[in-house]
């Protein structure tokens, strides 16, 4: 598949994913009356349907990454090229941004708007390492087991991690700092981004090993 064809492929699928967590964060807040849990609900439910489409679509294209600690991993197991990888991030960040901004687009909200949402303490990066590490772990897995239904487990694992997880999972860093950008439902503080991204490296490379030993590494696919 051309370079061009699969980064095409990253970019729409992480600025709308972006778009469906912020668009969705942002509606939840609104229609749910201050209600935090049926507004988180509704978050998840609408991040998870959005994750469902594009890995369908978009994953035979590019392997549906949207996230730079799935690309790492594909690098670190030689699935994928440095340069690949390095085009991969570098387009994940800016269109992950481009999602948020467009959510805010829609709603007629102020296009550029520091994070206020406090995120930070050890629950908080524990929830992250958590949250990366059973990302990282369904994706390598499933991608040996059951890639077929790919879509389904991710979505499924999103969905859940919503809840199980202090921090609402992010468990992308693509992902955390975009959510720098918004002060709705699902907004980050810009300090506290760093702590996240470190937390979801840790989660990254405890995956690893961990993937190695429960399942043969030949044969495991890219898709994420």
């Amino acid at each position: 598949m051309p370079i061009a064809r699969r980064l095409l492929a990253e970019f729409l699928g992480t600025s709308l994913l972006l778009v469906a967590v912020v668009g969705s964060g942002i509606m939840a807040a609104s229609l749910s009356r201050g209600n935090d849990g049926v507004a988180l609900l509704a978050n998840a439910a609408a991040t998870a349907g959005a994750l469902y489409v594009l890995i369908t679509l978009l994953g035979p294209i590019s392997g549906a990454h949207f996230n730079p600690m799935v690309t790492l991993t594909m690098r670190l197991r030689g699935e994928l090229s440095t340069r690949d990888a390095v085009a991969y991030i570098a387009v994940q960040f800016p269109a992950a941004v481009a999602g948020v901004l467009m959510a805010h687009a829609m709603f007629g909200l102020e296009l550029l708007q520091p994070g206020t949402h406090a995120r930070t303490g050890l629950p908080q990066w524990t929830s992250e390492v958590v949250a990366t590490f059973g990302l990282l772990i369904t994706v390598l897995l499933g991608a040996r087991q059951r890639h077929a239904s790919m879509p389904a487990l991710v979505a499924s694992y999103i969905f859940a991690a919503y809840w199980f997880t202090a921090s609402t999972s992010f468990a992308n860093p693509a992902v955390t700092v975009a959510r720098a950008f918004t002060q709705t439902f699902a907004g980050i503080r810009p300090e506290d981004v760093a702590g996240f991204i470190l937390a979801q490296g840790i989660g990254t490379l405890l995956a690893l090993p961990v993937a190695r030993l429960l399942v043969p590494r030949e044969g495991l696919a890219t898709q994420a």
